[in-house]
């Protein structure tokens, strides 16, 4: 099993299309589960050209293996597309709560090196009446991450009406545990925990699901940026 985080700038209808039917294992070998959604820029007014951004999407997928990865970015059209862009390949580590769509990933899989790269991945789909209170409590955590020197690459993204996606790419494990319990460089930054606080006092998401895994190998560039996935 793989995953993969892919990035890539296309035609508004390649985007409207894959957000309406995303690649499913029917129709592409090897694929468990795709999420394919619209960028948004972090921490944008919650009214926005910038908070769906349909020149831009992000893919984030579960594979069999490799070959597979590989036979969908060569011959599949969508894939073609992506294959143009940025991703990065992923080994599974570790999830909080779980996802429907992927329900054979255990809680817990091998270690890891505090001081190792590492990737995050969200996904939620929320429920619609909470949209203000997570996008109060959201915005800022945004910020943060956004804003933290330890992220390589940090991206949001959204495919309507109800599914979020964030991912980060940090310089160390550490680093990233740091930001999640309230502390960044040493000095107090709770908003990330503070809003973690409020989803348990009172659930802004059907369904939440948070991710951890190690980078393997990324591939193409980026808004002209390469080497984001720091090397430990």
């Amino acid at each position: 099993m793989i995953h993969t985080f892919h990035l890539a700038e296309l035609p508004p209808a390649v985007t409207a299309r894959a957000l309406l039917r995303p690649p499913s294992g029917a129709a592409t070998p090897g694929l468990d589960h795709a999420e394919c959604l619209a960028l948004m820029r972090l921490g944008a007014p919650a009214v926005s050209l910038d908070r769906l951004q349909l020149r831009r999407i992000a893919v984030f997928a579960q594979w069999r293996d490799e070959d597979a990865v590989d036979r969908f970015l060569s011959d599949d059209v969508l894939g073609r597309h992506l294959a143009t862009g940025w991703h990065v390949r992923l080994e599974y580590l570790r999830r909080w709560s779980r996802l429907a769509a992927l329900p054979g990933l255990p809680a817990r899989t091998g270690g890891w090196d505090q001081d190792e790269p590492v990737v995050a991945v969200t996904v939620a789909r929320m429920r619609l009446p909470e949209v203000p209170r997570f996008l109060q409590w959201g915005r800022p955590v945004e910020r943060q991450v956004r804003d933290h020197p330890a992220t390589t690459l940090a991206v949001a993204a959204f495919r309507p009406p109800r599914t979020i996606s964030t991912f980060s790419v940090w310089r160390t494990v550490r680093e990233m545990e740091e930001m999640v319990h309230g502390r960044s460089g040493g000095h107090p930054d709770r908003r990330h925990a503070d809003a973690m606080v409020e989803r348990r006092r009172r659930d802004f998401h059907r369904e939440f699901a948070t991710f951890r895994f190690r980078p393997l190998a990324e591939h193409g560039s980026w808004e002209g940026r390469t080497g984001m996935v720091p090397l430990s």
